[in-house]
């Protein structure tokens, strides 16, 4: 593929060659140009004699493979070579307390090995337009374009999803706080792009955070921000997720997993707008539309205990709930046919249509993982087809026939466990909780293997 001279200019470190080689081909793929190095005196040379827009970088080197100090040590060589230079850090899964040390002093984001490619895409492209803007001392105008391009469609033509699409297009344009609910996967972070769209915020940037991916070490310093020597970790000044989405909108995915003890903090920002950086004194205010969601019972969270009633009356001025894709299964055609698509176009395959049998199997799935798993399901079947359309084959389901019936015979047992999960989520209706204690593993295992099957 030709990459244009204006393509984002990414600079890749890892000392593993595969990972080198596969974010070079996802991210020249996505019309990026790319350069990598494998150890951190080649990153330090690489920064000081080319110019890139990114630096995406591992955190363990040869030196010791697991602690990440090498890592750690070389964010505050960088920060002496070009402190305006946007550093995303890669680390494996639990490496929570590594991340939170990284982003302390300097790096702007990160993903965990291994990666999500959507996510990854996603972090990549807000952080590049993020540096831009601050290298031109225009603070975040493009942001909210970039997001609005990466935004999904938001496809629903069955009678379940009517009234909720009636409720966005009302919501949308006020400033009112928004809680959106339902099961994992049935796109609420594409209903929170959405609304902001169709707000008087659109021109001002929409920010994400995942709260559940913060630890409550890490939480206050995220979304308020810290100030140089706030603890001694903390190199450099940071700028919290409030101020950089002031005069736009604010997405908490993940709401319930705010802490207990921060819980307060969050109520006065968004009952005041004021909040201080860790470690000032220095009150700071910003006008920031919340849009926040989850997967929880907030409800029944608060009765327990685990959630500040006042602080739920504060995100719910309005509540949108998505409903599961198995209640809205005359959506999955058209899902399903927006996705083929999309990924036929992005991996260049002569790929158009389905076979009935497949498409009888995609409607008739359950579907525990919601739309996102169905679009998963989709890429896979687009990259292993070998035709026009997607057959039955494609989709990988060996336990599921062309009647949709499902059947242990020729399962591994990852397939078998995939299986038994999926069918957790549908008896528990999505609740992870009560679904990784019917399957005997904890909230975190059950995650996990979410994400490993892609569900």
């Amino acid at each position: 593929m030709n990459v244009s001279p204006l393509s984002p200019h990414v600079l890749v470190a890892d000392d593993q060659p595969d990972v080198r080689e596969a974010l070079r081909l996802l991210l020249i793929a996505e019309g990026f140009s790319t350069e990598a190095v494998d150890n951190p005196d080649g990153i330090v040379n690489a920064v000081e004699n080319q110019d890139f827009d990114l630096l995406l970088m591992d955190l363990n080197y040869a030196r010791d493979t697991t602690s990440g100090r090498e890592g750690i040590d070389l964010l505050e060589r960088l920060q002496r070579v070009d402190d305006k230079l946007p550093v995303v850090v890669m680390a494996a899964r639990g490496s929570g307390e590594l991340t939170v040390e990284a982003m302390r002093n300097g790096a702007h984001d990160f993903v965990q090995k291994p990666w999500d490619n959507v996510r990854l895409l996603s972090i990549l492209r807000t952080q590049i337009a993020l540096g831009k803007a601050l290298r031109r001392g225009d603070r975040l105008q493009r942001e909210n374009e970039l997001l609005r391009q990466d935004s999904p469609a938001l496809v629903a033509e069955s009678a379940t999803m009517k009234p909720v699409l009636e409720l966005i297009e009302r919501v949308g344009p006020s400033d009112a706080n928004v809680l959106i609910t339902g099961e994992n996967g049935t796109g609420k972070g594409v209903v929170a792009r959405h609304l902001h769209g169709a707000s008087k915020r659109a021109g001002r940037p929409m920010v994400s955070v995942d709260v559940g991916g913060l630890s409550e070490d890490a939480f206050e310093s995220e979304l308020f921000g810290h100030v140089k020597g706030a603890t001694t970790d903390a190199k450099v000044d940071r700028v919290g997720r409030f101020e950089l989405a002031d005069g736009g909108a604010l997405f908490l995915d993940g709401i319930e997993n705010v802490p207990n003890g921060e819980q307060r903090e969050l109520l006065r920002v968004l009952e005041t707008g004021e909040f201080e950086r860790v470690g000032s004194s220095k009150t700071k205010r910003a006008d920031v539309r919340i849009l926040s969601a989850t997967n929880a019972d907030l409800g029944g969270e608060v009765s327990e205990g685990r959630f500040r009633q006042d602080l739920l009356f504060r995100l719910n001025a309005v509540e949108i709930h998505l409903p599961p894709l198995r209640d809205r299964s005359s959506d999955i055609k058209v899902l399903a046919s927006t996705f083929l698509d999309r990924h036929a176009r992005h991996y260049r395959k002569n790929v158009v249509c389905f076979e009935q049998r497949a498409l009888r199997a995609l409607e008739q799935f359950p579907w525990p993982g919601n739309i996102r798993e169905l679009d998963h399901a989709i890429e896979r079947a687009v990259l292993t087809s070998q035709g026009k359309a997607i057959m039955l084959g494609d989709l990988g389901w060996h336990g599921v026939s062309g009647d949709g019936v499902e059947s242990l015979d020729d399962m591994n047992l990852e397939e078998v466990e995939r299986l038994l999960i999926q069918k957790a989520l549908v008896r528990y209706h999505g609740n992870v909780s009560h679904a990784a204690k019917a399957l005997g593993l904890s909230r975190s295992a059950l995650y996990r293997r979410l994400d490993r099957y892609r569900i």
